[in-house]
């Protein structure tokens, strides 16, 4: 299945020789960037990508066992690196827009919350779990009701502890929001029937 010109550069490059590593860079340098192009749609991060795309490929090189093309192997390396950034920028973004509490609307939550009876606020907190999203809702039960460490979810889930632990401040950003809509429901249906 590989271009045997490919195999051949590709046995020089695991010998030792940068130039024949320099062919297949110019080789591929052009259909990389414009699949990195097309998932980015930024030139300057398509660029950026192409260049760790191709310092990922030779430093793996030695794991390319020839069972498909080398561009097969090459572009998996690129899509794969390529959704990286995608997903740190879409973490970046929803951190952004997350982040919108100021400590007042926080301190007025809780001052709100606070005022509820103990069984009311547990009643309030179940419902608002129902309402999020099921892998909030998990996330969060095994967290606080649970009392499952991040590592233990972490391993219940599949996923790494950095991971859980963004999943979590998410989950309790959205538990947050629902909780504070409730509790300002309830005051106004207190304050109404008074």
């Amino acid at each position: 299945m590989i271009n045997s010109d490919d195999q051949e550069y590709i046995h020089k490059v695991l010998s030792g020789d940068m130039n024949a590593f320099a062919v297949l860079v110019d080789r591929y340098k052009n259909m990389v960037f414009r699949l990195c192009l097309k998932m980015i749609n930024n030139r300057e991060d398509a660029e950026e990508l192409t260049q760790d795309s191709f310092i990922k490929v030779y430093r793996s090189l030695k794991q390319f066992k020839g069972e498909s093309r080398f561009s097969t192997w090459l572009y998996k390396i690129v899509y794969y690196t390529c959704l990286d950034r995608l997903k740190k920028l879409k973490r970046e973004r929803q951190m952004v827009t997350i982040n919108t509490f100021s400590v007042e609307q926080i301190a007025a939550l809780q001052t709100d919350f606070e005022q509820l009876e103990e069984k009311k606020r547990k009643e309030l907190v179940q419902e608002c779990l129902q309402l999020l999203p099921e892998e909030d809702s998990f996330l969060l039960t095994l967290y606080y009701l649970e009392e499952q460490s991040v590592k233990e979810i972490a391993q219940i889930i599949g996923a790494t502890e950095s991971n859980i632990k963004v999943k979590l401040f998410r989950s309790r950003n959205k538990l947050t929001t629902l909780l504070q809509a409730q509790t300002a429901i309830i005051n106004i249906n207190h304050y109404a029937t008074e």
